[in-house]
């Protein structure tokens, strides 16, 4: 009998462990002035260093060792007051030196942790994720396979290259085992994730971008059963890049191996890749007869060596934690769970806080960001914030709370806005936007609606106030939403004798 994820998390414990590979967004590689700029030409920025030509000699980059510090305190590292470089052997195309520039057993930060919550049975519970190593390393090039149905070099019918990655500066955060996870274990790998995704980009030093490869997880994964207190053999899911995939690999994951234990059969430790169409994942290469990779020393570059005061100076610079910080501004605006989750997920949550800084009422700014504007950004297929500031927004919102717009016409401004017709007050004077509130043009409209319905009229007469909605709605229709809705109200039950 197969196994479901229920079933295969009764019997068997898994056990968790977390490689993410950022890439760093610093304007030159890791050891030479060659650009980063992603989408740029193949092969257009490169450079003898980053081919690893002979004589070329690299330079450490001094702002990606910066950046490697900052992650380290942020992970709540030691600094190591001395780390070196080494050299990583192994063949692969995409590898134009043949070796890898990578740190070993030096790297620069280590024993740090981070700490996450999940929504469990019992409610909310925090798992500390440990952190073995933050490492610096380059990045490999890019290898495209053309032909064939997947796209990959099984069935290709010839490859491409392009070196322009190559040498990126690149950390590695790697985690230690995470046991005790249980049932949670894809949540938790999903939580640890995202907190470190937000941490980075709180950070400024990568674009954490995973649909094009600048954060990348690898997930190991092993099972064993419940109560054994050992550890199975691990496999290691390579390059997942979306928070919903590294969820979906990890609990795939727990399912195959509890299958093949049940069926008796032995785990091999191997690499795989996760197939995004079915959440499976199928094998990449076996690591049981891997050959060392052989490092040594990297010759050609000293050690790295920060300085006390530095490490220092760079502590002050640490952020407040993401995770601290939505629940402060949580707390701040009275946000529900699942408004603050979609803020999160939309990456809206600064520009909704800069939104409120400039005067806007909470609600008023997470609903106009969250909706006319989210959408209008879908239409385009664009970010939100690439549409219009946090300055107009806020200004349409003063606008709309003082009378002088209704949220019919505020949307109008706010498409004037998009548009390029400047700013809100700008869009208002050339558009002839203005709420209609001369109660003698009110009361036109008023009696309008009443004479073309005066079935409704009657049985407001007669108490049932909730039948007004009809009749302003068709105020609202013939002043083509530029009246106050709440003084039409107002003047038609008075006129109607409810008032």
């Amino acid at each position: 009998m197969t196994l479901d994820y229920a079933g295969a998390t009764t019997k068997y414990e898994p056990t968790l462990g977390l490689e993410v590979h950022v890439e760093l967004n610093t304007k030159s590689k890791m050891f030479c002035g060659c650009a980063t700029e992603f989408g740029a030409e193949p092969n257009t920025q490169t450079c003898p260093v980053c081919l690893g030509l002979p004589g070329a000699l690299p330079v450490v980059n001094a702002k990606a060792i910066e950046s490697s510090i900052l992650i380290g305190l942020a992970l709540n590292c030691s600094i190591a007051p001395y780390s070196r470089f080494a050299r990583k052997n192994y063949f692969y195309p995409d590898m134009p030196k043949n070796f890898q520039t990578s740190q070993f057993d030096e790297p620069i930060c280590v024993n740090g942790y981070l700490d996450v919550e999940i929504q469990t049975d019992e409610g909310q519970k925090v798992f500390r994720v440990e952190i073995e190593r933050v490492h610096m390393e380059e990045d490999t090039g890019k290898s495209l396979h053309v032909g064939g149905a997947t796209g990959r070099i099984h069935g290709a019918e010839y490859s491409l290259l392009d070196y322009n990655r190559a040498g990126i500066p690149l950390v590695e955060i790697v985690t230690r085992i995470v046991p005790g996870t249980g049932k949670y274990a894809p949540q938790v790998a999903r939580a640890y994730v995202t907190e470190l995704r937000d941490i980075l980009r709180s950070l400024g030093v990568s674009d954490v971008k995973m649909e094009q490869g600048s954060l990348r997880c690898d997930a190991n994964v092993s099972l064993a059963p419940i109560g054994s207190g050992k550890l199975g053999t691990r496999s290691e899911t390579k390059n997942v890049n979306s928070l919903r995939s590294v969820e979906r690999a990890v609990s795939g994951e727990i399912e195959r191996q509890a299958n093949r234990l049940e069926a008796g059969e032995r785990i091999i430790q191997e690499t795989r890749h996760f197939l995004e169409e079915s959440g499976q994942t199928r094998p990449g290469r076996s690591k049981e007869q891997a050959e060392d990779y052989r490092y040594f020393p990297e010759p050609d570059l000293v050690p790295v060596t920060p300085d006390a005061k530095w490490i220092e100076e760079l502590g002050t610079r640490i952020p407040e934690k993401p995770s601290v910080r939505r629940k402060r501004l949580q707390t701040q605006w009275n946000c529900p769970d699942k408004e603050m989750e979609s803020l999160v997920n939309a990456e809206l949550l600064d520009v909704v806080e800069e939104t409120i800084k400039l005067g806007a009422e909470p609600t008023r700014a997470r609903t106009w960001w969250l909706g006319e504007i989210s959408r209008l950004a879908n239409e385009k297929e664009v970010a939100p914030t690439s549409l219009i500031t946090s300055k107009d927004v806020a200004e349409i919102i003063a606008l709309i709370v003082g009378g002088d717009l209704t949220d019919k016409l505020a949307r109008q401004v706010v498409e004037g806005v998009i548009s390029g017709e400047g700013s809100a007050s700008s869009v208002i004077e050339k558009r002839g936007l203005k709420v209609v509130s001369d109660d003698s043009a009110l009361m036109t409209a008023i009696e309008a609606a009443i004479a073309a319905q005066p079935d409704t009229a009657e049985r407001i007469r007669g108490g049932n106030i909730p039948a007004a909605g009809a009749l302003i709605g068709a105020v609202m229709k013939a002043t083509g939403g530029a009246a106050d809705a709440a003084k039409v109200r107002e003047l038609l039950l008075k006129h109607l004798g409810r008032g």
